[in-house]
């Protein structure tokens, strides 16, 4: 049986990669290529090393690598970032004339420059004809104007999260996992929006990183409220620290001591809080039912 060399393709560095079929090409990681697509021909960077795969694995017909880029591919690519900065710019201003309830920021223009892709966010649905004539006429190419979730222009745009470093939706997120407050809860962290909230305004994507071993870790801890007795005393749990694998009690006598768990003397530990997280959204983020 006859092998065939399929590759890996990026479009964008944090995208995903596409698998295509490499032909008789010898490429290498890191090099660019013209593929074939669903909306004409793109540029994109091999991902992976070229593999063989057997035929009978290949479930739907793969798009084909056309060719290595040249100089003049990248020349293409320049005149379209051009092409796509006069498209932002011409926009907003007939968004501001035709006074649009709707925010652009980001327009996308095909490798082969006959088509513009216009991102933006709005909060309802927007009537968008007269603007998608205006720019016909301008640009007298084919016109698609996308409406994205908040999240989406986040990943699209990037930014700097609080702590300190590229958002992690635009660093290597490939898609939106739920998040609810009830992962704050969980992991002992303060309710405020202004600190469990990412620079789209929704609730961090990091919150779900870390949830399943918070979980984990609290099966074996008192809940809030259980009385417990310990080496130093008996009291009531009213506070968690779940990564050093401690709980704080307070006495009878109003004194709050933290204890660890192998401090605790009574069968009371067995009374573990239940686990009743049910995977239920409980924000009203759009995003999330994606």
């Amino acid at each position: 049986m006859t092998m065939r060399k399929t590759v890996e393709i990026k479009f964008k560095p944090d995208g995903k990669a596409y698998i295509f079929d490499c032909g008789a090409f010898v490429l290498e990681t890191g090099d660019y290529v013209i593929v074939e697509t669903e909306q004409g021909y793109g540029m994109g960077v091999v991902a992976s090393t070229p593999a063989p795969v057997n035929p009978e694995r290949i479930k739907t017909p793969l798009k084909k690598v056309h060719r290595k880029a040249i100089d003049k591919d990248f020349a293409q690519l320049d005149e379209n970032r051009v092409l796509e900065q006069q498209g932002l710019e011409f926009c907003k201003t007939q968004i501001k004339e035709l006074k649009l309830e709707m925010h652009l920021f980001s327009v996308d223009c095909s490798f082969d420059s006959r088509k513009l892709t216009f991102l933006y966010t709005a909060d309802g649905r927007v009537d968008f004809r007269e603007l998608v004539k205006r720019l016909v006429k301008q640009f007298r190419i084919k016109i698609e104007m996308r409406q994205v979730g908040i999240r989406n222009q986040a990943k699209i745009t990037g930014g700097i999260g609080r702590c300190g470093r590229e958002i992690c939706c635009a660093a290597f997120m490939r898609k939106f996992d739920p998040i609810s407050i009830r992962m704050a809860k969980n992991q002992g962290l303060s309710l405020n929006p202004t600190k469990i909230s990412g620079v789209c305004g929704r609730l961090m994507c990091c919150l779900a990183f870390e949830e399943e071993s918070y979980r984990t870790l609290k099966k074996s801890i008192p809940a809030i409220g259980d009385r417990i007795q310990t080496t130093r005393g008996e009291g009531t749990v009213i506070g968690h620290n779940v990564i050093a694998k401690r709980v704080t009690i307070e006495k009878e006598d109003g004194t709050v001591v933290e204890v660890a768990l192998d401090a605790i003397t009574c069968d009371e530990v067995e009374n573990v809080e239940e686990e009743d997280y049910d995977g239920s959204l409980l924000s009203d983020d759009p995003d999330l039912l994606r």
